[in-house]
């Protein structure tokens, strides 16, 4: 399978054609960065471990040359980066025993301008799978590529034919928490699965955390925190979650606004918290 950039990585785990990879996808995330995946996905990633007619795709669009770099990776040029970044997912995705690997190489400013080669792989992406949910990215994220990103992969699942559209599309946090939606607002992603498996796929993004940032502490216990304080009158049912939004409704109808629809969640909280001080007389 080929893609617009030259230096695009197909990585297939169990050496499956690409093409039957992707048509075999039940589960696919469409993420920035390398590290996304595993920290917007684990839900995915372990519905589909080692069950045979579930598969994981992840889907890395940009480069991740230009990530933060300290300590032993202080002296990387940009291309070294690459090449380690690119070496880490591919590790992930042996551990997480995806379907397939696929690593776009776009720079960041391509997803942000709506590049038409960007865009022409997203849809050879989306036109070869048809999976039963789609993980992306929250459009109330605060990273300008994950946003950008976010709108590129809508653009493009709008233009499938009806039929041809994922059955459900998410987006989850990553650089933006989703605890600030009202209940009713919320998905939760249970994460609960596979706790060491959790673990060791963040630790192999060592370019990062030994960099830097603790994606790895973080993300382990935000979820944690997500599941603990989802309700205050029950006990946990879960001992994970990743918090997502859904976006169906986005891919169902072309005429909602993405700007609108993902405002009315701020909304509906505000109401919600406007409702509880004035019942108690503020």
């Amino acid at each position: 399978m080929k893609f617009s950039r030259a230096d695009a990585d197909v990585f297939s785990p169990d050496a499956v054609l690409a093409e039957t990879a992707l048509a075999r996808t039940t589960h696919l995330c469409v993420a920035a960065h390398q590290d996304d995946i595993e920290i917007m996905a684990h839900s995915g990633i372990t519905t589909c471990y080692e069950q045979p007619r579930r598969h994981f795709t992840g889907v890395v669009v940009t480069d991740g040359a230009g990530s933060p770099r300290s300590g032993p990776y202080a002296s990387l040029n940009d291309a070294e980066m690459r090449d380690l970044r690119r070496n880490e997912q591919r590790r992930a995705a042996v551990l997480g025993k995806y379907n397939l690997q696929l690593q776009l190489a776009h720079p960041s400013s391509a997803i942000k301008t709506a590049d038409p080669d960007a865009r022409a792989d997203l849809c050879a992406i989306f036109s070869a799978c048809a999976p039963e949910i789609v993980y992306l990215h929250s459009p109330a994220d605060k990273h300008d590529t994950h946003v950008a990103l976010l709108l590129r992969c809508l653009e493009v699942l709008r233009m499938l034919p009806i039929g041809n559209r994922p059955r459900r599309v998410v987006g989850c946090e990553v650089w933006r928490d989703l605890d600030w939606l009202v209940d009713r607002d919320k998905i939760a992603l249970d994460a609960s699965a596979r706790p060491d498996l959790a673990a060791a796929l963040l630790r192999l993004f060592d370019s990062q955390i030994s960099g830097g940032k603790r994606y790895d502490a973080a993300t382990l216990g935000r979820r944690a925190a997500n599941a603990t304080f989802h309700t205050a009158h029950a006990t946990d049912e879960m001992t994970a979650v990743t918090w997502a939004m859904d976006l169906t409704p986005l891919i169902v109808d072309e005429r909602l606004n993405v700007r609108d629809y993902t405002l009315a969640h701020v909304e509906r909280l505000r109401a919600d918290i406007a409702q509880r001080l004035e019942k108690f007389g503020a």
